[in-house]
Order: C-alpha cells, then sequence, then structure tokens
C-alpha cells in the first residue's frame, strides 16, 4: 500500500503527463491553486442565480407555484437531452449502455409524471383562472426543449401529424415536414392554416434551430440508434423493456397527467376553456388522435392500433 507521501508523487506525475498533452506548464497551474478560492455550494449551484429568475405577472400566490414548476420542468428536459445525447454520440453503443441511459430519461418523465400532483392539486381553481389570463398568448406547447426532446428521440415521421402522414416521407425537406408537425395543429386555424400569434412567435424564435436540430439527429436519434444495433442487442430483454417504458412514460403517462391536469381548470362551464395559446388542447394533447409514438418496432401491431385507447 503507497503511503500519503507516494500518492502525492504519483498525482503529480499524473498532472505533469496531463498539462504537458496540453503544452502546458504544471507549475503554472500549481501556482494558481495557491490562490484559488475554496469553492462553496451556492456558487457551485448558482443558487442566487437561480432563485432569482421567478418573475410574477400578477399579485396571486399561486402564480409562483406555476412558474417554479414549469422552471423545475424545463431543468428535467436539459437533464433528458444530455442523457439522450451521450446514446446519440456513443461509439461503439451496447445494449446495457442504452438501456441504462434510457432508464435515467425514464425516471426523469416518472419524476415529472408524478410531480404533475403539484399543479393539479398545488394552485386554487379562481386563482389559476385568473392569472392565466395574464399569460396569454404563452403556452407551455412553446417548451423549445421538449420539442427537440420530441426530434432526438425519434424518427420525424413519427412526429408528423396523423393527417399528413401519408404524404410525407424520408425525401421530403425538412422545411415542408416542419410544417407538418403534429403540434402544429395547436396553433393552427384548421381550415384556413393560418398561424396563430403564438406558433408565429415560437416559430420566429426557434425555427432556424429546430430544423438545424433535426438534421443532426435525423440518423443518430434514439430510435434510429436502436434499429442500427446488431439483432442480437435488438433482442435484448432490458433494453426492450427500456425502450417501451420510455415511450409509453413520454407519450401517454406523462401526456395523461397534463392532460388531467388541464381538465381540473379548464373544464368549467357549459364549453371548455380554450388553452391560453388558443388551441383546442383536448385534442392535441390526448395521445388517442396523434397516436405520438416514438419506438414503434417495439411494439405490436394491436397495440399500435390501440394506442392511448386504454386509459
Amino acid at each position: 500500500m503507497k503511503n500519503k507521501a507516494e500518492e502525492t508523487q504519483e498525482l503529480l506525475k499524473q498532472l505533469e503527463e496531463k498539462y504537458q498533452l496540453l503544452d502546458q506548464d504544471i507549475n503554472t497551474h500549481l501556482e494558481g491553486l495557491l490562490h484559488s478560492k475554496p469553492i462553496n455550494y451556492w456558487d457551485y449551484i448558482q443558487t442566487d442565480a437561480l432563485l432569482s429568475l421567478q418573475r410574477q405577472e400578477t399579485t396571486f400566490p399561486d402564480e409562483m407555484v406555476f412558474i417554479m414548476y414549469h422552471q423545475v420542468n424545463e431543468l428535467l428536459f436539459k437533464m433528458m437531452l444530455w442523457e439522450i445525447r451521450q446514446i446519440s454520440y456513443k461509439e461503439g453503443l451496447t445494449a446495457q449502455f442504452f438501456s441504462e441511459r434510457l432508464g435515467r430519461i425514464s425516471r426523469y418523465f416518472d419524476m415529472l409524471t408524478s410531480s404533475f400532483q403539484i399543479m393539479t392539486q398545488g394552485m386554487e381553481v379562481e386563482q389559476y383562472l385568473k392569472f392565466r389570463n395574464t399569460l396569454a398568448p404563452a403556452s407551455g406547447f412553446q417548451s423549445a426543449q421538449y420539442r427537440k426532446i420530441e426530434f432526438a428521440c425519434t424518427d420525424l415521421l413519427q412526429l408528423i401529424d396523423a393527417r399528413f402522414r401519408k404524404t410525407i416521407d424520408r425525401n421530403t425537406p425538412f422545411s415542408h415536414a416542419f410544417e407538418h408537425l403534429y403540434w402544429q395543429a395547436a396553433g393552427k386555424d384548421y381550415h384556413t392554416g393560418k398561424k396563430s400569434y403564438t406558433l408565429s412567435q415560437f416559430e420566429a424564435k426557434y425555427r432556424k434551430e429546430f430544423i438545424r436540430f433535426m438534421k443532426e439527429y435525423n440518423t443518430i436519434n434514439v430510435y434510429a440508434r436502436f434499429l442500427a444495433l446488431p439483432e442480437e442487442a435488438r433482442k435484448d430483454e432490458k433494453l426492450v423493456k427500456a425502450m417501451r417504458h420510455l415511450d409509453r412514460t413520454i407519450n401517454i403517462t406523462w401526456v395523461m397527467a397534463h392532460y388531467n391536469t388541464a381538465a381540473k381548470y379548464l373544464n368549467h362551464g357549459e364549453q371548455p376553456e380554450t388553452a391560453t395559446g388558443g388551441s383546442e388542447w383536448a385534442k392535441y394533447m390526448h395521445p388517442k388522435y396523434q397516436k405520438r409514438i416514438f419506438f414503434p418496432a417495439v411494439w405490436t401491431q394491436e397495440e399500435l392500433d390501440t394506442w392511448g385507447e386504454d386509459i
């Protein structure tokens, strides 16, 4: 067993090798350590900056719950994209690595699903129906990170509005496919095709970035990486189970948690309230209408045909 002095010398040797590869002088970096400050939790996590990002638009206390909950969502979305990127760019991808990363993503979505109780039970209906008018025309469907999760998870064809899937294939230009994504229906007049202000603003900010991202993940999305695995790996029991769990969690369980929360706050009176973005949220959100399925190869035909009908 090495003593303390020997361990120190070994670490110094490793550091010297590291900085030689970088064409750096190790003494410069060691001297820098003499003047660096010890790190604190609040500095490392940037607590003060994080807690300064909540800005209410109204005086209703429950709006703060709404803001913070959605900010937590966005942080979890970022974690998911981080895990997906590891799958997409992994060299020598194995079924074990694949299933482990999918398990992480599923746990994030499981957390989101269960956390919807914060929304369903944590705000007064009366307060929400008042402060939500101040939020218009903002809409939850404007989450750019969630759209990127979809692009990074599956083939673009799986995200096309069900009404147009037969008219679009892999040779269709990305710009044309973009105009027929399922969530476009939430921001267009069905008869005239006119885009709502909510959708127009969303596209003005993110359209170029979305198309770039669509191209980046076109052949390295989660589903594409799965299909490219050797047959033995594609049949790995743990991997198939992880694929099925994530697909159902994202496209049914989590969506329905969102749907049921919206129903609680918006189904009042003779006619349901429209979403802040103006969409017919019931048909837009329910899984059985759009049948959003990320990984069709891991489901039976009967399961595909009855998607979203068992809830």
